[in-house]
Formats: structure tokens, sequence, C-alpha cells
């Protein structure tokens, strides 16, 4: 594998602004990541803070028994207890065949990053891996893209959950996860590494209940030997270590509300579109009631919680004593979730993708308000990995992957089928049409003059003569695409494997496909790359 680095636009333009450090966008963060000394100062500003290390190691430890361990995650616990370790955290959803590559692009951003940082500030920091197991949009997690002759066919896995189920309570059939599984491998291809691959995630589906468990599993099967550790954010344990900081949550929701309302507010006044959809009401906190997991808002005049359904009234009262009683009800939104992960973990570093970026840039207030810091924003790696056969047909095009990565080929390819394009028959057969419609025109009239009945004969004939003519065209035109196939499909290859679809590789590909294809050590060859952290987009040549 070589590493090559280029520059490529991210796709928000906040996230550009922030990656280029650019002074419009800097005031929305609390440290700036240029800076030098930047991890040191956080390094020394966690460590003036108390955590309950212990409890979050525990749990940690209790959610990890189901899965692949090691070594290196036994140490990481260990070091975790320490008062003089930190933590780079980042976290996605749990995708199905661990989703999207672009949650594989932040592990190893979180494993790399806190390796170097461990090596700079010479004290132990741990990756973690946060996983959004309260989410419960089921239909952003229950499929991946499989690539098709034409385009990506979007292959989803078909089990009903009743209603707004976290996806950590979603329990899976294991047959149709097999099945379906078997499925996604066909599109993928019979290779040398198949056999193995499904091998891992039949033990992955056997040893595990859930889409979170499932997802769980296959990460720390790549992961293991990197001391990465996973936390659920649905997990019970953890729910009762939250409870203090949800009473503080509850008690101050008004002016975290107020907080990012102003944030955006200024954003926005800056040209930038906001990130988060919030209103004055919003209590930021989730309540899940008969696996249904409802947003909740304050009705500031009855005094109440209330669901966006209205089927759930809360007073404020009665919600603390539920917390009490069920903290696992309770789970946060994309306001708190940020606010309750610096709460919980010593974190040195977020890792964040463009997105993440954009609306953690409307959350600095809503830090402040409850006395903590916003972490530093490290954006994610974007990496796209490029194989031999479509880095060969971009030499035979002429085309180079940064362009391709921004632009696509659609461009390139429409001037090809210009270029080979034979103006002179497309004239002939234009200039035949004209005579034709001259000559018909004279016929017609004539036909005017000696039986008006068979003008509509004559019209219907002059179309039928048109339509052949274009059906000739056709026919050519099609010998000419066919004669050049051969370019036309390294123009298809190359679209297909570097901007599918018009969208980034990290989108839309699955990393089961290229485990497929050089089988389980290549995550480990990735995380062997010297990466920095330096803004530049990632193209690794296998």
């Amino acid at each position: 594998m070589e590493l090559e680095n280029a520059a490529v636009p991210a796709t928000n333009r906040f996230a550009s602004l922030y990656i280029k450090n650019m002074e419009s966008v800097k005031d929305f963060f609390q440290y700036n990541i240029k800076e030098e000394t930047v991890f040191r100062q956080r390094y020394d500003d966690l460590m003036k803070r108390q955590f309950n290390r212990e409890g979050i190691a525990e749990c940690i430890d209790h959610y990890m028994k189901k899965f692949p361990t090691s070594a290196a995650v036994k140490r990481s616990l260990e070091y975790f207890r320490d008062r003089r370790s930190v933590a780079v955290i980042g976290g996605q959803q749990a995708g199905l065949l661990t989703g999207p590559l672009y949650t594989i692009h932040k592990i190893i951003s979180i494993i790399k990053l806190a390796e170097q940082q461990e090596r700079d500030l010479g004290q132990p920091v741990i990756p973690i891996f946060w996983i959004a197991g309260e989410d419960h949009d089921y239909l952003e997690i229950n499929h991946i893209f499989a690539p098709g002759k034409e385009n990506f066919k979007k292959k989803n896995y078909n089990e009903a959950f009743a209603g707004k189920m976290m996806a950590s309570h979603m329990k899976f059939d294991k047959e149709k996860m097999q099945a379906w599984t078997r499925q996604i491998f066909s599109y993928f291809g019979d290779r040398s590494h198949t056999k193995d691959m499904l091998a891992v995630i039949d033990e992955a589906i056997s040893n595990t209940r859930t889409f979170t468990e499932f997802f769980s599993y296959l990460i720390m099967y790549f992961f293991k030997d990197y001391g990465l550790l996973l936390i659920d954010s649905a997990d019970p344990m953890l729910r009762q270590l939250e409870k203090p900081f949800f009473s503080s949550l509850i008690n101050n929701r008004q002016m975290i509300t107020d907080s990012v309302l102003n944030q955006q507010e200024k954003k926005q006044g800056m040209g930038f579109s906001k990130a988060i959809e919030i209103d004055g009401y919003a209590a930021n906190l989730f309540y899940y009631h008969e696996n249904e997991r409802d947003l909740l808002e304050f009705d500031p005049e009855e005094k109440v919680f209330v669901s966006k359904t209205n089927e759930l009234r809360f007073t404020e009262g009665e919600l603390f004593e539920l917390l009490e009683s069920y903290p696992e009800r309770f789970s946060n939104n994309v306001v708190t979730r940020p606010l309750m992960q610096e709460w919980l973990f010593p974190t040195l570093a977020f890792i964040a993708g463009p997105g993440e970026i954009a609306y953690w840039g409307e959350l600095l207030p809503a830090f402040q308000a409850m006395g903590s810091q916003m972490p530093p924003i490290v954006p994610r790696l974007n990496i796209t990995l490029l194989d031999k056969t479509t880095d060969r047909n971009l030499d035979e095009l002429n085309l180079s992957v940064a362009e391709v990565l921004e632009k696509g080929t659609a461009d390139d390819r429409s001037r090809f089928m210009s270029s080979i394009k034979d103006d002179g028959f497309e004239s002939l057969i234009q200039g035949t049409k004209e005579v034709l419609a001259g000559q018909y025109k004279k016929i017609i009239a004539r036909i005017n003059e000696i039986d008006r009945g068979h003008v509509q004969l004559a019209e219907t004939n002059l179309a039928m003569q048109i339509r052949q003519l274009e059906f000739l065209q056709r026919k050519v035109e099609d010998s000419m695409t066919k004669k050049h196939s051969a370019v036309l499909e390294k123009y298809h290859r190359v679209e297909q494997m570097l901007k599918p679809d018009g969208q980034p590789q990290e989108r839309i590909w699955n990393i089961f496909y290229y485990l497929n294809e050089y089988g389980k050590n290549f995550i480990d060859e990735l995380l062997n790359l010297p990466y920095e952290f330096d803004g530049r987009h990632k193209i690794i040549r296998i």
C-alpha cells in the first residue's frame, strides 16, 4: 500500500473552512487544533478535572465481554482507570456489516490520533468508539449499497421492528441475517477470501442478538489488537452513571436551548446554514416508552414536559422521579450527547466528520452554559481506496484521482463521446430530414388540392420516414459506442469505484467488499500507514 495526499474540498462548506483554519469559523470552537501546543493545553485542562473512571471502565468492560478481545484491550481498560490517561473519541451509528466506509475511516482516525498523542504527550491515550445505540432511525442502518452492473443497489435488510425502537433493542432473526449477508456477498463476487469473511460474519451473527452487538462484534474482530474500547450509548449500566448529568440537563434545559439558538443566529448571520433542527421549547432529551423513543419539549404555560405527539406529559417532579427509578428510559439528542460525552470522558480530542463539524460549531455556548469546555474537534481522515485496476484506468484515460474525487467523470466521458461522433453522418441525417420535410410539404399541398382526406396519411407517412432515419442514426451511434465500449467501461469503472452515483466513495462502499478482495489483514495494512492530520485527502493505492 502507498499513501498519497491530495487537496480535495470537504463536502460541507463550514467544515471545509474549519479544516483550512479560516478566521470566519475559529470563534465557533474552543481550541485551535492548528496550534502546536493544543493537545498539551487540553491535557493540562483535563488533569484539573475529576471523572468516574472506575465506573466507566466497569461499564465498558461489562459491555465488551461479549466481543473478541486482546491484551491491548485489557491494557486500555487498565490505563483508563489511571487518572493520568485521556481518550480520543468518535462515534457512529451501528450500521449493518459496519455500515459505509466512513465508519472504518473514523475508527482508523481515532486509533492513529491516540497513538500519535500518546507518543507526543508521554501519557496513556486511549482510543474509544462511542456507538449510537440509542438512535432509533432503523432506515439509516438497515442497508448497504451493493455494486450492480450499471449502478449501486440499495440492499435492505427486511425485518420489521415496532415503533421508534433503539438500535440496541432491535433483535434480528439470525437466519434472515445470514441469508441477507450471503445475498450481499453475491454482489461482491466469489474470491479467495470470501469463505473466511463469511465465517467471520457467521461467527458474529451466532454470538450476538442485536444490531449494536452485531456491529460491535465485527469491529472488535478487526480492531481488537489496537486497544480500541467500545461503549454503547444505550447501555443501562451507563445510564446509571449518567443520572447526575441528566438532572443537570433537565435543570438547565432552557439555558442550553437558548445558547444553541443564539449560536445558530450568529452562524446564519455569517452566511452559513444551521445544522441542528431545534426550537425554543426543546428539552433536548428523549424518553423511551413502549418501544417508542419520543423527543421531549417543555410547555412553559402548563409547566410540563410533553412528547412531540403530545401522548406523554410529565411535570418536572415526575420527570426527576422517573430518572431516579428508570434512567435507562432517558437518552440524549444531538445537542446533549456531546455535553454528556464531555462530562463522562477525559476527552483529549473528538474525531468528527464534516456534518459533525457543522453541528458541533453550534454547541460552544451550550458547553459554556454547563460550565464545561468543548474538546478539540479533529476532522477525521478522509480516505479514498484506489485499487490497481482503477489506478491503471485513470492513467489510460489521462485523469487524476483528485479531479475525479471532486467532479466525477461525466464531463470527460461527454467530451470523449463528442470526439468519436461522426459529424458528417449526423449532417447527412439532418439534411435528409430537411429535404423530406420540404418535399412532403409540397406533396401535402398537392394532396390538399386533389383529396384533402389523405392529408393525415401523408403527415403520418412523413413522421414514419423521420422515425426510420432516427432509428438508423441510433443504430449507427450504438455501433460507434460498442466499438469504443472498452474505453467507456473504463470511465464507468473509475466513476463507480471513486465517485459512485456522484457520492464520495466512503458514503457508498462497504469495507467487506475490500476484505473479500484482500483478506482480513487489509485493515492492519491500512493502520500501518503514516497518516497526518493535516486536512488533506488520503489516497491509498492498494
